[in-house]
């Protein structure tokens, strides 16, 4: 299957509005380093010390990295990597290292995605899978939306007979600050199709899945 019409792929007005990307920066890299040494100066902090001198560009270069899921297409990173299969039988990636970013305080969201799909007759490379959760990962998120994201791609991409995400993660928003509860993990699901519809593929899923999250 070739992923020349993008249009079959996404399927739906609506997902194409959940997954739209930028394309290009609206910010250049100046004006973020700009913005980061008045953060500097606002907390404080001399920008021109030694130790701080380089942390504009530094901080301006890790943030493009951690958001460079905006500026991704979904058609572009699966590259042709959907295969016609007669296979109908689940597949399943489990403890997929996230890392994300939340919205409301720009914290680390740490942990892991677990991904199943029921093929109906298609598959798609087991790596576009993780680069699928990666994608949206790097964006600023929540982690209700960003699993729900990751479930519809899946969806509209292999019109499979069901998806299903869990994602484990723990929150530096509640663990760093406010709160402050270490240890402590907020568990979402997203479940599409026979998933939803039959109780037996659902608990086999989550039967698969089960084990006590650690975060490192």
């Amino acid at each position: 299957m070739t992923l020349s019409n993008s249009s079959e792929l996404i399927g739906t007005d609506r997902l194409e509005k959940q997954l739209e990307t930028n394309g290009h920066k609206t910010v250049s890299d100046q004006e973020m380093r700009n913005s980061i040494r008045t953060l500097l100066t606002e907390l404080g902090e001399d920008p021109d010390r030694e130790g701080l001198r380089d942390t504009p560009k530094r901080v301006s270069k890790a943030w493009q990295f951690l958001t460079s899921g905006y500026n991704q297409s979904l058609e572009e990173l699966l590259n042709g990597a959907i295969f016609n299969e007669n296979s109908h039988e689940m597949v399943l990636v489990r403890d997929i290292t996230l890392f994300s970013t939340c919205e409301h305080h720009m914290l680390p969201i740490i942990g892991h995605a677990h991904v199943a799909y029921i093929p109906n007759g298609k598959v798609i490379g087991l790596s576009k899978i993780a680069r699928i959760c990666e994608m949206f990962a790097r964006r600023l998120q929540v982690q209700e939306r960003l699993t729900g994201q990751i479930a519809d791609a899946l969806q509209e991409v292999l019109k499979p007979q069901g998806v299903a995400v869990v994602i484990e993660a723990t929150h530096m928003c509640m663990v760093m600050r406010g709160v402050q509860k270490p240890g402590s993990w907020t568990t979402t699901s997203a479940m599409r199709g026979v998933f939803v519809d039959d109780a037996r593929t659902r608990q086999e899923f989550m039967g698969l899945i089960r084990h006590s999250p650690q975060f490192h």
